[in-house]
């Protein structure tokens, strides 16, 4: 008898003590590839025996193979990486990506797969990047249109499945697409039906960066060829369609905040705004906060639109917005990763979106 047996704590032939699969299959009086089978759930192995070789686990305190050992033999690790285009921690403030990654949680859960979240910005330098070394079975993009052309060649290193929310996009990435040009055109044309002809749009055309300050008002057509987020360009071009002579602000971030500085320098650059188009609900919450405390009314003074269809609990009144499915598309992108992974070829996912009329909108002032 082992020594450490003696005193109750069942000693194993590991390295450390521990206790292998080799000591439960001598104890069971099988071989150690039928104790691993039995592990495994393999129909191989009879019943009668499979209880013998569990009961034997339970007397020596072994509850299993160790999770590593196992994904290197099966060439799995039961891990999904979930990459960001924000901070980790902003993630968590944002009410759409958190809604995304529900949905994209709830579907991986079902399937048995851990999620590890990965921020999308470059490493400090000298630290290595985690998706180079951390075991992933496949990888999630929620990035809302940013593209990461520096990232995907790590990515693509890894040789694994490659699924993206509305971007990055690329030949070798399933996509999960939102309607957001035909969204925002469907917003545009019900604010120009209204009768408003001075329109203004607040938008952020980058997720990465910390918050600062807004830009200047520019007309809506500058430079739209030179905002690399895919999902922001479209809306700005589809509103450019309706509105050629609209103005644009860059929102310093994508909080209520944020869209309260952008709309007073929107307001302050041209009085004769008599709509803002937001890029959320979120910033479209804070030019609501904008106009009151510029003693404009809304609707009646100032129309207010965003994009979403999220709960805001402090807007007191129902937002004019478009509503996307942002539960569904999270669980569409995990579905693709059990198809990939399992060796189909899933075509790209376009998911609609609907108008909600809301009570923030309405004719011009006379």
């Amino acid at each position: 008898m082992r020594a450490a047996a003696a005193h109750g704590s069942p000693a194993g032939r590991g390295r450390s003590g521990r206790v292998t699969i080799a000591d439960v299959a001598e104890r069971a009086g099988v071989s150690t590839s039928t104790a691993s089978l039995a592990f495994r759930g393999s129909d191989r192995v009879l019943e009668p025996t499979r209880q013998r070789i569990l009961a034997a686990a339970s007397a020596l305190g072994y509850g299993g193979p160790h999770p590593i050992a196992s994904s290197l033999r099966l060439g799995r690790s039961g891990i999904v990486g979930i990459v960001i285009a924000e901070r980790v921690g902003l993630a968590f403030q944002n009410p759409v990506a958190l809604a995304t990654m529900d949905g994209l949680s709830d579907s991986l859960d079902r399937m048995g797969f851990g999620q590890l979240l990965l921020p999308g910005r470059a490493n400090a330098a000298g630290r290595p990047d985690p998706l180079q070394s951390l075991p992933v079975d496949a990888v999630v993009f929620a990035t809302r249109g940013e593209e990461f052309d520096e990232l995907l060649p790590v990515v693509r290193s890894r040789g694994v499945p490659m699924v993206g929310i509305e971007g990055p996009h690329a030949d070798d990435i399933t996509l999960v697409e939102i309607d957001d040009r035909g969204g925002t055109m469907r917003l545009a044309e019900h604010v120009a039906a209204l009768g408003h002809t001075e329109v203004g749009v607040i938008m952020r055309t980058t997720e990465l960066g910390e918050p600062r300050s807004p830009g200047r008002p520019e007309p809506i057509g500058s430079r739209l060829d030179a905002i690399a987020n895919r999902t922001i360009r479209g809306r700005l071009e589809a509103v450019h369609q309706v509105f050629p002579r609209a103005v644009r602000v860059e929102a310093g971030g994508r909080d209520a905040e944020a869209g309260s500085a952008a709309a007073h320098l929107l307001l302050d650059a041209d009085p004769r705004v008599t709509a803002v188009l937001a890029q959320n609900d979120v910033l479209a919450a804070g030019a609501v906060a904008a106009a009151r405390e510029r003693g404009l009314r809304v609707p009646d003074d100032l129309t207010v639109t965003g994009f979403d269809g999220i709960a805001v609990p402090w807007l007191d009144l129902p937002l004019t917005t478009m509503r996307q499915p942002l539960r569904d598309r999270g669980r569409e992108a995990g579905r693709l990763v059990e198809e990939l992974l399992a060796g189909g070829h899933p075509e790209p996912v376009a998911m609609p979106v609907a108008f909600v009329p809301g009570a923030t909108a309405a004719p011009p002032p006379r």
